[in-house]
């Protein structure tokens, strides 16, 4: 358990060892790197290290922030995303063996834990598209995750509250969680508010007669 989130291992706590990566960076060469200034270094395993990892019972300190705050009722606007999802080609599935993630983005294909409350799941599903959308090739290299994890948090936030959830304190827990900051949402507040935006126009409800002619469902944006 990191200190940096306010707990410390019990005194004579015994662990679990594991085999844990040691991620490194390397450089590509200096004519590939001025060719796209994004993409200079890629990360990679270098190795593994021996760590212990341990159960939160086997430590003490401040409380770690609850991540299960959102209520409410979001109504139709699961089976208008999942739909939204479908016509970008991503597919979608509920996975019980992704546990304790409630959701998982693996580019072009999201996993849902299934059996949470409808305003959670729906929150979730609106996190990993936001991974979809935002963080794909070149600009998931560019990025840290601490970056990723506020930009798609801060996603579902403007969606759910635009929908009515209750949205508590969970979405600023979670981005506290990864150690995000008003600064990074700053710096990431175009590419949050526009990829907000798209989704909140696939949850408008089609009029009559688009639903009989049929409407072409709005199109996913590379991120700049």
């Amino acid at each position: 358990m990191e200190e940096n989130l306010g707990r410390s291992v019990n005194a004579g706590a015994k662990g679990i060892r594991i085999l844990a990566p040691i991620i490194g960076v390397r450089r590509k060469k200096d004519e590939d790197a001025e060719k796209d200034i994004t993409q200079q270094n890629t990360r990679a395993v270098l190795g593994f290290r021996n760590t212990y990892v341990f159960d939160i019972s086997q430590t003490s300190g401040v409380d770690l922030p609850e991540l299960h705050q959102v209520s409410g009722d979001p109504g139709e606007n699961i089976e208008r995303l999942s739909a939204f999802l479908k016509a970008q080609g991503i597919a979608l599935l509920y996975n019980e063996k992704i546990a304790p993630a409630l959701g998982c983005s693996y580019g072009g294909r999201i996993a849902i834990l299934p059996g949470q409350p409808k305003a959670e799941e729906f929150s979730t599903l609106v996190h990993e598209t936001a991974h979809e959308m935002l963080h794909k090739a070149e600009r998931r290299t560019a990025t840290t995750k601490t970056v990723r994890e506020t930009e798609a948090e801060a996603v579902a936030f403007v969606v759910g509250k635009a929908v009515g959830l209750v949205t508590g304190t969970a979405s600023a827990d979670y981005i506290h969680l990864y150690h995000g900051n008003a600064s990074l949402l700053a710096e990431s507040l175009e590419v949050i508010q526009q990829t907000a935006s798209v989704i909140l126009a696939a949850l408008e409800p089609p009029l009559a007669n688009e639903e009989e002619q049929g409407t072409e469902a709005p199109q996913l944006e590379e991120a700049a």
